[in-house]
């Protein structure tokens, strides 16, 4: 009989930090990803109306890892009025060997946080300025606090400006990440004062309306924008793309349909066949970081099946060290 490790997310959170561990277990996936080894579908992404929600299927299958994830994201938006969170789900890794079930990981979303945030570490390790005097995130939320202290891991940060619609959010995130960075953290009234006073920018929210636009942009500068994961989503006005001196993605293949590629193209701001360059290979080396201290630079993070097998496969590892689940005979 299979054995099956069921772990809860307060174990997975026992397993699993934002840490440089991390941080670099997903850029050994990303540099996979660009070796052109990797085997990873288009996302499965189903929208239900009626229900005010979406649900999202990731997956990878990466040479050299015992097991590959297959997560399922689900967001009921209405839920809050339950309640209930609006997002949960889970990830269920298979073995790469056999394709047995090995576990399911009931991480309600924990696990694609530290995996998002990770990546945005990969992008500004690649790409942001050597030395960053100020960096700025647009949101106030989750994302925002994971992203921030992501980039803390690869650059030093000696201050910090914020903007979200909501300015109460904003000073209340303001003055709970000044006491765990420690250092100086300022809400700034608008997006403009964010972008046109930092070295590095996250944007971190799930805007349907662009937030950033290309005549802020200045020398020196890089931009990570991980909030445009469906088509109906948008942070960078498509004039910025055209501006950057250069535009990463962590895939064209979703950034076309699901990122930032798609709003640039659809306004005519770029060609339908706008050449790019992909995280993973300037991670693998096959293409530079960046170039020059004044290149503008902005990579858009859309979200990529094998940073879940990544996170998950190492999630597993550590459990089975230290012990921590519930087997269950199948």
């Amino acid at each position: 009989m299979a054995e099956v490790l069921v772990l809860t997310e307060r174990e997975l959170r026992g397993c699993v930090a934002l840490d440089l561990e991390a941080v670099e277990i997903v850029e050994r996936a990303f540099a996979a990803l660009g070796d052109g080894n990797v085997v990873m579908p288009p996302v499965l992404s189903m929208a239900i109306e009626e229900r005010h929600a979406e649900v999202d299927v990731k997956t990878a299958y990466v040479p050299g890892l015992d097991g590959f994830a297959i997560k399922v994201s689900p967001g009921f938006f209405d839920n809050p009025r339950r309640g209930l969170p609006s997002l949960n789900g889970m990830m269920i890794v298979l073995s790469a060997e056999t394709g047995i079930v090995q576990a399911a990981l009931l991480d309600n979303g924990y696990l694609t946080d530290v995996r998002t945030a990770a990546a945005g570490a990969v992008a500004a390790r690649h790409l942001a300025p050597k030395t960053v005097r100020r960096a700025g995130v647009l949101g106030a939320g989750l994302q925002a606090e994971l992203q921030i202290r992501a980039l803390a891991l690869v650059r030093q940060v000696p201050e910090v400006l914020v903007w979200a619609r909501d300015p109460a959010k904003a000073a209340a995130w303001a003055a709970r990440m000044a006491d765990a960075l420690g250092v100086p953290v300022t809400p700034c009234a608008n997006a403009e004062q964010v972008v046109r006073g930092c070295d590095v920018v996250i944007t971190t929210t799930p805007s349907r309306s662009p937030l950033v636009e290309a005549d802020w942009l200045h020398p020196g500068l890089h931009v990570t924008a991980m909030g445009s994961d469906a088509p109906d989503k948008n942070e960078l006005a498509p004039a910025v793309l055209a501006r950057a001196d250069r535009f990463v993605c962590d895939r064209r293949s979703q950034s076309v349909v699901l990122g930032e590629l798609r709003s640039a193209i659809a306004a005519g701001a770029v060609p339908a066949d706008w050449p790019v360059d992909e995280l993973g290979e300037i991670v693998a080396g096959h293409k530079p970081g960046r170039r020059s201290a004044d290149e503008i630079t902005v990579c858009d993070l859309t979200g990529t099946g094998v940073q879940d097998t990544a996170i998950a496969t190492h999630a597993l590892r550590v459990a089975r060290a230290s012990g921590a689940g519930h087997a269950v005979q199948n």
